[in-house]
């Protein structure tokens, strides 16, 4: 199989050559066998060509970070007062008035996907919340739509158990989380930053963890307040413990220590190997509503963590929910938010949204190399910054060699001619 004209970042314009999903080749556009030892002529018999008309090709993109099960209700479960308290009593409200069934549940799910994979998201790792009333009900609306998408998107399932998990209160969640794990979650979740004893959860679920033998992705500090760092904990744990594949989603707080804390707790978290999921959209629409004077931009220390070797990725979160009620479940909207609140540069801003987060969400290598998957998003864009400034509707995904997605637009002024 051969994928031709596709436009790679650094501007060279290349031929693909795919076999079994993997890329076999890389040649100059348009070579042939006499040219180029490893080139397929164009047209040979039994080669099928997609022209992808000078495209700029990316490696895929990546979701590290969603709620699936609350996509798309912002209309349904409004949060007037804005802010992350708000949005949590709206959704507990909504599920206890039985606003979310199960088929209900399974369409928004599929809604969010076609949108991600539309936009070029090959990967999505999405929390579920379990516990309080919810049971496992999200996990199998998930595990439902999800099956429609194999071989198209690569989706990791978290149980997010709702809080206490720890102490005499918390044994109904701690049922729940291990009726999640039974039912075939792929990584344990928790808020510890939310808990009356964070410590005492960090514990609960790295023993979850190390039982089920699953990675960890939890949610931390989604707080400005600076007496709040559980990341530290979590990382001092980790590293007691010897655990590995553990990922610490939001770190807001650790955003506004003084530099020098900063530089500490992200050498602690490198130390533990732990990787980080910046989230903007979500953070930048709930944090800061009690600064009205110099408000603080709700993000994690990137530079801090990069700098001291963490693996920094970057997600949405919440799309049109509650949470955020807007987001257009694309990562480029992600990496324009790093570049004009989080101060990365674009090409850093791509890579977090894309081949960064797919090694933390542990998948095989798509970054547009001989021997990787067959994997990237095709976009009319003429570099990586436009990608992200513009984000053009029209592009083509694929998967394995193969288009999976694609979506044109056709767009006319009218000057009032004849």
């Amino acid at each position: 199989m051969r994928i031709g004209n596709a436009r790679l970042a650094n501007g060279r314009t290349v031929d693909l050559e795919v076999t079994d999903g993997v890329i076999t080749a890389i040649t100059t556009a348009g070579a042939d066998a006499a040219t180029e030892p490893n080139a397929s002529a164009a047209g040979s018999p039994g080669v099928t060509t997609t022209d992808l008309g000078g495209w700029l090709v990316l490696p895929p993109l990546v979701e590290p970070h969603a709620h699936l099960d609350k996509a798309l209700t912002a209309d349904a479960v409004p949060n007037p007062r804005g802010d992350l308290a708000g949005a949590i009593d709206a959704w507990i409200a909504a599920a206890a008035a039985g606003m979310f069934t199960h088929d209900d549940m399974v369409t928004r799910i599929r809604a969010a996907l076609d949108r991600l994979l539309l936009s070029g998201v090959t990967a999505v790792r999405t929390h579920l919340n379990c516990g309080s009333g919810a049971g496992i009900g999200h996990l199998l609306a998930a595990q439902e739509a999800i099956g429609e998408y194999e071989g198209l998107v690569d989706v990791q399932t978290v149980a997010l158990p709702m809080s206490p998990i720890s102490g005499s209160e918390g044994a109904p969640n701690r049922h729940a989380l291990a009726e999640m794990i039974e039912a075939g979650v792929d990584l344990v979740g928790g808020c510890p930053h939310l808990e009356p004893d964070g410590d005492g959860c960090i514990s609960v679920l790295l023993d979850a963890a190390s039982d089920a033998g699953l990675p960890l992705d939890l949610h931390v500090d989604e707080t400005l307040d600076p007496d709040m760092l559980t990341l530290r904990s979590l990382a001092m744990a980790v590293r007691d413990r010897g655990v590995e594949r553990v990922t610490a989603s939001h770190c807001v707080s650790l955003g506004v220590q003084p530099v020098a804390v900063q530089a500490s707790v992200a050498r602690e978290v490198a130390d533990a190997g732990i990787g980080i999921v910046a989230l903007p959209q979500t953070n930048l629409f709930l944090q800061g509503r009690d600064h009205p004077a110099s408000m603080p931009r709700g993000l994690t220390a990137i530079a801090a963590l990069r700098e001291a070797g963490v693996a920094v990725a970057a997600g949405a979160d919440n799309v049109q929910d509650p949470f955020n009620p807007v987001g257009r479940s694309d990562p480029l909207e992600t990496a324009a938010l790093l570049v004009m609140a989080g101060h990365v540069l674009p090409d850093d801003a791509f890579r977090m949204i894309s081949t960064a987060s797919r090694g933390l969400l542990g998948l095989p290598a798509a970054s547009l190399a001989v021997g990787d998957r067959a994997d990237f998003v095709a976009i009319d864009a003429p570099s990586v910054r436009g990608a992200i400034a513009d984000a053009p509707a029209e592009r083509k995904v694929v998967r394995a060699g193969r288009v999976v997605a694609s979506t044109s637009v056709a767009r006319t002024i009218h000057r009032g001619d004849a």
